[in-house]
């Protein structure tokens, strides 16, 4: 059984610190946790809302389906009263005025002024949450230490207990334990200490949404873990900060959206023909230009495939949940000094906010690739031609007598200019050499669940894994015979496991939040395999488990 409360309100009500808090008491409870926030650009206003769905069981993604909403205002009762189940409770402020036949309305203003802080008002109304599911609230002064400086504690906290007394208990099915090493994050913040634990030393960016939370993690233990983050005054100083970084010896890493990756295309460049390791992590949000700037889309996919001036070897990968979100800040990292390439790490804004419950990460068995070389040799090639296309790297300075040379154009062996037409056609075959060597090497095949002989297949990447991997199961529960493959490596792109599907001859459905469905479209480019049907989203919402199955029955029905 898993249940799923809504908190809505204004910007500057506080909708964000009451999620915290209250995503935080579950947590102590032992439960799992999945917790996805929807705000606007605005300081003050609008509507920003975050839901919190928890669980005894693994919850792997959102859901639209609330038990019960938490509203700051009227607005959040006219936009999501639709969603409420039909058991579903409301918790508001006696202040608003909306009637509802489960309707728990609490003097908020009255409770939290008593209490000695008229801005504990949320508190109130969190108190009330806390009973209604009967959580414990043995941790709670843990819980608010946390979050409120010690002046106002014992006014939130008495506060909080007033309106927990006030409350009623209507969901009472849980078995409270204590889960082990189980930590909350979102899955930037994830990705950031993966990154540290693979090394990173250098990281540079331009501040923006919704990618900055990387560089707020890094920059809050850059001075323990020996972490140089520099914020750059614009995204093409941050390319070119975190190359030069590279070249000196760096694990390095810059960051940002799909407006800042377009400045820092022709960096991306650079990094391919000089071979400098160099990782980008690209947070997206919907474009064109600002678009949608705190909103999220899969759109970028095909850009980061294809960008940049002439052709060169790159890895672009996915994050597809915070467990994977961690682990690709080690290989990413990984790949670039082994390959010495770029690599490209896509997000979106709805995994980046997301907050989970996720095991604790082991670090024991991290192993950090190392193609520097430290010996001193005889006649020094940067770009000597090899079988693998690899060639040694020095890091220059760091051996006597021996020259690194570094540019732009096209070079000899030496890093010598060159424009014969051999030496660039040998140069070119070396570089392209590693997409073969990565892609038998390193690339991951996407992960499937459901029927071993499908006659449909949901295909999707990066975030929609959770709600694909859900949708599977309600499907297998069905007796259906319909699967989701879900991508999470996309260049070079993995074609194993789709073509052993295709050779039940399913129906393969597109699942992706972009209008034009880029991955299918690199599919068929690669492997000739076509999409009839599509369940594409660009509103800048997330996809979620509800709209998936509602479609794909839509689908099935039809067919």
């Amino acid at each position: 059984m898993d249940y799923n409360i809504l908190i809505g309100g204004k910007a500057g009500q506080g909708v964000e610190t009451a999620a915290i808090l209250l995503t935080d008491i579950i947590h102590q409870a032992g439960l799992n946790i999945f917790s996805s926030k929807d705000y606007m650009s605005r300081i003050r206003g609008g509507h920003n809302f975050v839901t919190i769905r928890f669980s005894e069981k693994e919850i792997y993604s959102h859901s639209n389906d609330y038990d019960l909403i938490i509203s700051l205002d009227t607005n959040t009762l006219d936009i999501h009263l639709k969603d409420l189940k039909k058991d579903g409770y409301i918790i508001q402020g006696s202040d608003i005025d909306f009637s509802y036949h489960n309707l728990l309305s609490l003097n908020a203003k009255k409770i939290s002024s008593d209490a000695g802080n008229p801005r504990a008002y949320n508190s109130v109304l969190l108190g009330a949450a806390t009973k209604f599911f009967n959580l414990p609230i043995d941790s709670l002064e843990n819980v608010f230490s946390k979050h409120f400086s010690s002046l106002i504690i014992k006014q939130n906290l008495a506060a909080f207990m007033e309106g927990y007394d006030s409350s009623v208990k209507i969901h009472d099915t849980f078995i409270f334990k204590k889960i082990p090493n189980k930590i909350l994050s979102n899955s930037n913040e994830s990705f950031a200490a993966g990154s540290y634990a693979g090394g990173l030393t250098f990281y540079s960016a331009y501040p923006m949404t919704p990618s900055t939370s990387i560089m707020k993690f890094l920059s809050g233990i850059q001075k323990e873990a020996g972490i140089l983050v520099e914020q750059a005054e614009d995204e093409i100083s941050a390319i070119n900060m975190a190359i030069g970084a590279s070249f000196a010896g760096a694990r390095a890493m810059t960051g940002s959206s799909g407006g800042g990756f377009s400045l820092m295309v022709e960096g991306l460049g650079l990094s391919g023909i000089t071979e400098t390791p160099l990782v980008i992590a690209e947070v997206q949000r919907p474009g064109p230009a600002t678009g949608l700037s705190t909103r999220t889309e899969q759109s970028d996919l095909l850009f980061t495939v294809f960008a940049s001036q002439g052709e060169f070897p790159r890895v672009v990968t996915t994050i597809i949940n915070h467990e994977d979100a961690f682990t690709k800040g080690i290989r990413s990292l990984n790949i670039a000094e082994k390959y010495q390439i770029p690599v490209i790490v896509l997000s979106d804004q709805y995994l980046a906010d997301a907050v989970k419950t996720t095991t604790d990460f082991d670090l024991e068995e991290i192993v950090l690739e190392d193609s520097i070389l430290r010996e001193k040799v005889e006649d020094y090639k940067r770009y000597e031609f090899t079988e693998s296309g690899i060639s040694p790297r020095l890091i220059p300075g760091s051996i006597d007598g021996m020259t690194v040379l570094y540019d732009s154009h096209e070079h000899n062996e030496k890093g010598e200019i060159v424009e014969d037409s051999f030496t660039r056609n040998k140069m070119m075959a070396k570089r392209m050499n590693k997409e073969a060597l990565i892609l038998e090497n390193e690339i991951i095949e996407p992960e499937y669940f459901g029927h071993n002989e499908p006659e449909y297949v949901l295909v999707g990447f990066g975030s929609t894994w959770g709600a694909l991997r859900e949708v599977a199961e309600i499907f297998e529960e069905e007796n259906l015979k319909i699967g989701s493959l879900i991508f999470s490596d996309i260049w070079p792109l993995p074609r194993k496991k789709i073509e052993e599907l295709n050779s039940h001859n399913p129906i393969f459905i597109n699942v992706e939040q972009n209008f034009t469905g880029q991955l299918a479209n690199l599919i068929s480019m690669k492997t000739y395999i076509k999409f009839r049907n599509n369940i594409l989203k660009y509103d800048g919402r997330p996809l979620s488990v509800k709209e998936i199955y509602t479609k794909a029955k839509e689908i099935i029905s039809y067919d």
